[in-house]
Parts: C-alpha cells; structure tokens; sequence
C-alpha cells in the first residue's frame, strides 16, 4: 500500500467519526411533536406568541427587549436579572387568552435555588428549584436541576396542578379568561415542550 493510500485509510474513520460529532453537536435536536391533541405554545425558533402586553410583542425575535427571555432550541430560557436592563421582576405572556377548559403540560428545569412561575389566565402557579426555594419542599418526585413536568387541569375555573404526577394545588381558582405566563424572578429557568389541548 503507497504511503498517500495509507494516509486515506487512516483518514477515513476520522473523517465519518468528525461527520457524526458535527451531527450531533451542532444540528438541531430531533424535532419535538406535541401530543395528540395538543398545540405548542413555543416553536422551538423564536418567541412568537409571547410578549410582554399587548403593545410590546417578540414575535420573530430570538430574545426579550431586555434579555430577560432568550429562545434556546427547544428552550424558552428564563434569564437572571442584569443591573440596569428593566425590572427584576418580569412576566411573559402568551398573546393568546384561554377561556375554555384546558390541559398545559410543560416541562422545566430550574438551577439551584431558581425561582419562577407559570401564570394560568394570571393566578400564579409557583415553578421554582422546590426542594431549596419552596414552597413545596416535600415531593419525593422532583429531580433537582433537571426536567421535571408540570401538569394543569384547568375544568370551570379551578386548576389541578402537579409535578411529577404529585399534586401541587388540587384547587386553584383561576378568572374565566386569561393568557398563560412564565415569570422570571431569581436564576436561570428552562421550560420546554409547553403544549396545550382546549377541552370540549
């Protein structure tokens, strides 16, 4: 074998093994498909659907006007709060308003001691790093600092809340209308997967 075959058939593992780490690396992860039935309140690209009112809206922009919200792949990420880039505490709402019965199903991953929350027609669902920022510091099923799903009930304005499958808030009491919202208060947040099914 000449010496520039040898080269190519040294090159030739690296090659195809550099083909499937750039693959894997840099391409986007598998698309994700809401269950049947359902519809993505996130595109997975960028934060259309979702603003601040009805005035300031960020559809087709990859981040909130002050950084506070960035579209990640499949990740709306809640960012911590910079000095003199608006109000710490901020809300993030879909420009959609749900008066039927519905089912929200997301998944979140909170750093440690992050604090956030999921507003349901604008009563707050508290979605923090639970077992070190509360308020719900007993569930067993919570995985700290990795994804954990939410799951809400909403049937004649109350809503069955849980994580993990166990309950939250078996009661809360919700307007006959209302957007649904990601709040950004303390750390680094990531919610994916958000998808909701109205009911009959």
């Amino acid at each position: 074998m000449s010496p520039a075959s040898f080269s190519r058939y040294l090159a030739a593992p690296l090659v195809a093994w550099l083909a499937i780490f750039i693959t894997t690396s840099f391409a986007p992860a598998a698309d994700w498909t809401p269950e049947q039935g359902f519809t993505s309140l996130y595109n997975g690209r960028d934060l259309t659907g979702w603003g601040y009112s009805a005035t300031e809206k960020f559809d087709g922009k990859t981040e909130a006007s002050d950084g506070r919200y960035t579209a990640k792949g499949d990740s709306l990420v809640v960012n911590p709060h910079e000095e003199g880039k608006g109000p710490r505490l901020r809300q993030l709402w879909t420009t959609q308003e749900f008066p039927k019965d519905f089912v929200l199903k997301l998944e979140f991953r909170a750093a440690v001691n992050a604090d956030s929350g999921i507003f349901l027609r604008k009563p707050q669902l508290q979605c923090r790093d639970y077992l070190v920022a509360g308020p719900y510091k007993e569930l067993k099923a919570y995985k700290p600092q990795d994804w954990n799903l939410i799951e809400v009930t909403v049937k004649d304005g109350v809503a069955r809340c849980t994580c993990n499958g166990e309950v939250l808030e078996a009661a809360l009491k919700l307007p006959a209308s209302g957007p649904v919202g990601l709040e950004a208060d303390r750390g680094t947040m990531e919610y994916r997967h958000i998808q909701i099914k109205e009911l009959p």
